[in-house]
């Protein structure tokens, strides 16, 4: 197979993954953005020659620029220049992976779907802040969403074997993140280092804290109810320590499908990049006799409350979802710069959701 990929947020967790997928396959690249990494979208630029590169930082930006100098790569800058390049990947690449991390992935995701490209989402704020206007803007230009989180690829691949059958429930699993298990009164002091080690994967920052806190999982509940026109108490969320079963689809008559890969995302990035094909993949093939168990549990809600208030807020619009994203993303980023407890985080958010009525 010979395709061309674009990827925002290249030098991320996602972001580095995608593209070892594509050097794996041998997929030309035509667009790469970053925040602010010189070095490492250098190196990227230098290997995959792309069309385009952004930098959301202008100095970034102009450091890239000469040190790309004679390489024929365009270098642009600035929230506008991201948003450039979106529009060139929409354009010039058979489908765009957003990895831009938080809500800064939002003008890339419209820009996209704005010019009819095929995005392969691996923002999920996109869809928690915007998701009636994002799914709008797809379907008037008839745009394509693959989704890459590895929950919401599972649901896609599962609701691919419904064959015009009725759905009767999604289930969401979650890792139960790092702290699983411990009560409240045990994880409210606890540190960023301490919330940065997750049990089965290996993810950026942010995403990990979120993991930890359960937020992640109530942001894919959003998330899900968005992308498959769902309600919201047709998805339940269940924990799945070993991050084997990604997620499930029941259907009227019982039956449930799931789908299962190893714990490396590469396996949903490819998934996206290649829909509706399966090719060989980098990633490890899963060994059920090496895991051995599954197991699930229901989630606690009173150690995690991050995940009812996020519940809560899913069928209340784009706004206050988009209230609550902006209030986590403030105060994940206080928490990792040792500003609050852990315990402080949940709490942050839901004084800011009592501002606009949203209270458990």
């Amino acid at each position: 197979m010979t395709k061309t990929v674009a990827v925002l947020g290249s030098t991320g967790s996602i972001g580095t993954q995608t593209l070892d997928v594509a050097r794996f396959h041998g997929f030309r690249v035509a667009a790469l953005t970053a925040n602010a990494s010189v070095d490492a979208i250098e190196a990227q630029a230098r290997e995959f020659r792309p069309g385009v590169a952004a930098m959301r930082s202008e100095a970034a930006a102009d450091l890239l620029r000469a040190r790309v100098a004679g390489l024929g790569i365009r270098v642009l800058g600035g929230g506008d220049g991201v948003r450039e390049a979106a529009a060139f990947a929409a354009e010039h690449s058979d489908v765009t992976c957003n990895a831009i991390v938080g809500r800064a992935g939002l003008p890339a995701t419209l820009e996209v779907l704005g010019c009819g490209g095929t995005l392969a989402l691996a923002n999920k704020e996109s869809i928690v802040c915007a998701g009636e206007r994002v799914t709008a803007l797809a379907k008037a230009n008839n745009a394509a969403i693959i989704p890459v989180d590895s929950e919401h690829t599972a649901i896609f691949q599962c609701l691919r074997a419904a064959d015009g059958n009725r759905v009767r429930k999604i289930i969401l699993t979650a890792s139960g993140g790092p702290f699983r298990g411990k009560p409240a009164s045990e994880t409210e002091n606890l540190t960023a280092r301490e919330a940065l080690r997750h049990p089965t994967w290996n993810m950026g920052a942010k995403i990990t804290v979120d993991s930890a806190t359960l937020m992640n999982k109530g942001f894919e509940f959003i998330e899900a109810v968005r992308l498959f026109g769902l309600a919201p108490e047709q998805i339940e969320v269940v924990v799945h320590p070993q991050s084997v079963l990604h997620s499930a689809v029941e259907f009227a008559d019982g039956s449930v499908i799931a789908q299962l890969s190893s714990r490396d995302m590469r396996t949903a990035i490819q998934y996206a990049l290649t829909y509706p094909e399966r090719l060989p993949c980098p990633a490890a093939p899963l060994g059920l006799t090496e895991i051995g168990n599954l197991t699930f549990e229901k989630p606690d809600s009173d150690a995690f409350p991050c995940l009812a208030l996020a519940m809560k807020a899913a069928p209340l619009g784009d706004e206050v979802c988009g209230a609550l994203n902006d209030a986590n993303e403030d105060a994940v980023a206080r928490f990792l710069r040792g500003e609050i407890r852990f315990g402080g985080i949940y709490e942050f958010v839901a004084r800011e959701m009592e501002k606009i009525g949203l209270c458990l």
